[in-house]
C-alpha cells in the first residue's frame, strides 16, 4: 500500500491532520496508509519502506531540518516538503492530502 508519511516533533496535532487526512482520502477513494511519526525516527522509516511512501511531509515545527531530511529523501527518490502552517493549524486535511499528491504528480 502507497504510504504519505509525515514528520513531526511531538505527534499530538500532527495526529488530528492525519486523522482529517485519512477521512479525506476515504471520500476521494484513495487508498493511502497516512500516518505520523517523529522526525528523528524519518532514516529507520524510510530504510524500512522507502519503496511504498509516495510523500513526506515535515510538521512546520521542524521546518528547519528540511535541508537535512531532503539528503535522505532524494537518496530514495521521494519528495518532501514542509506541511502549509496555515493547513497545519486549521488541520484542513484536503489542503495537506493535496499538498501531498502534488509532490507525487
Amino acid at each position: 500500500m502507497k504510504r504519505i508519511v509525515l514528520a513531526c516533533s511531538a505527534g499530538m496535532s500532527t495526529s488530528l491532520v492525519v486523522t482529517k487526512m485519512e477521512k479525506e482520502a476515504a471520500a476521494r477513494g484513495l487508498e493511502y496508509k497516512i500516518y505520523a511519526i517523529a522526525e528523528q525516527n524519518l532514516r529507520d522509516e524510510l530504510e524500512a519502506y522507502a519503496q511504498d511512501v509516495t510523500a513526506v511531509l515535515l510538521g512546520p515545527q521542524v521546518r528547519f531540518k528540511l535541508a537535512e531530511n531532503k539528503k535522505l529523501t532524494d537518496h530514495y527518490q521521494i519528495p518532501i516538503a514542509v506541511i502549509d502552517s496555515v493547513a497545519y493549524g486549521t488541520l484542513n486535511g484536503a489542503k495537506v492530502l493535496d499538498q501531498a499528491l502534488g509532490l507525487v504528480d
